[in-house]
């Protein structure tokens, strides 16, 4: 899921939604870069998840992750700014037999979901491809009940150095990667804090570049 153009960072725009729409096949058949890291991120997730939970997940690309743990909650609503990724989960829901996850078009700045309405909100690889990520976080703390959780994993290149920064770059010139927010953990762990949560467990999944897991409490 990507984030804003040069037309204003803190939305999310229909150019964002082109770049992913053109990019859902190929993004779907990619496999997971690091297998290890990412089951420790499924692994401690469920750990804050119940049965009897309602899951929202912010960006949830061609929806593996919320099959995955289709499981591990009573619902999971998984959206997208892509309609073309919404589809692709679609699809793999049907094709495993999965009823209990809906996949619906949304954003952190426009979810049309009633306040406090779920007892979890997942974002993992979303939070660096957003412009304004305290409005971000501030808004997906308003979906989530009190002593409900935020769980999120992003990427985070603050402090990578001129090379990645040089690479990304490039690639946004010629239409092969999305906008990009160079987030540090530390930073983020405070946005997170400032907008009404508790960070309960950190850790870096994996360690570099630092795809930052956070877990948080609203308070």
């Amino acid at each position: 899921m990507a984030a804003a153009d040069g037309q204003g960072e803190a939305m999310m725009t229909n150019t964002d939604a082109a770049f992913w729409d053109r990019t859902a096949r190929r993004y779907a058949k990619r496999p997971v870069k690091d297998q290890a890291a990412y089951e420790t991120t499924l692994e401690r997730t469920r750990s804050y998840l119940s049965s009897e939970d309602r899951v929202l997940e912010l960006g949830c690309g061609t929806g593996t992750t919320a099959l995955l743990l289709s499981n591990a909650a009573r619902r999971i609503t998984a959206t997208d700014i892509s309609e073309a990724m919404l589809a692709i989960g679609r699809e793999k829901a049907a094709r495993q037999n999965v009823g209990n996850v809906d996949f619906e078009r949304a954003t952190p700045f426009d979810a049309p979901f009633a306040e406090a309405s779920f007892d979890a909100a997942l974002a993992f690889n979303l939070l660096h491809l957003i412009g304004d990520v305290p409005t971000a976080v501030e808004r997906i703390g308003r979906l989530v009940r009190p002593g409900g959780h935020f769980i999120s994993k992003t990427p985070c290149f603050a402090g990578q150095g001129f090379a990645i920064r040089a690479l990304i770059g490039f690639l946004q010139r010629i239409g092969k990667a999305p906008y990009v927010n160079f987030l540090s953990t530390e930073g983020l762990e405070r946005t997170i804090a400032a907008a009404g949560f508790e960070i309960l467990e950190t850790g870096d999944f994996p360690r570099r570049p630092p795809a930052h897991f956070i877990v948080a409490r609203k308070i």
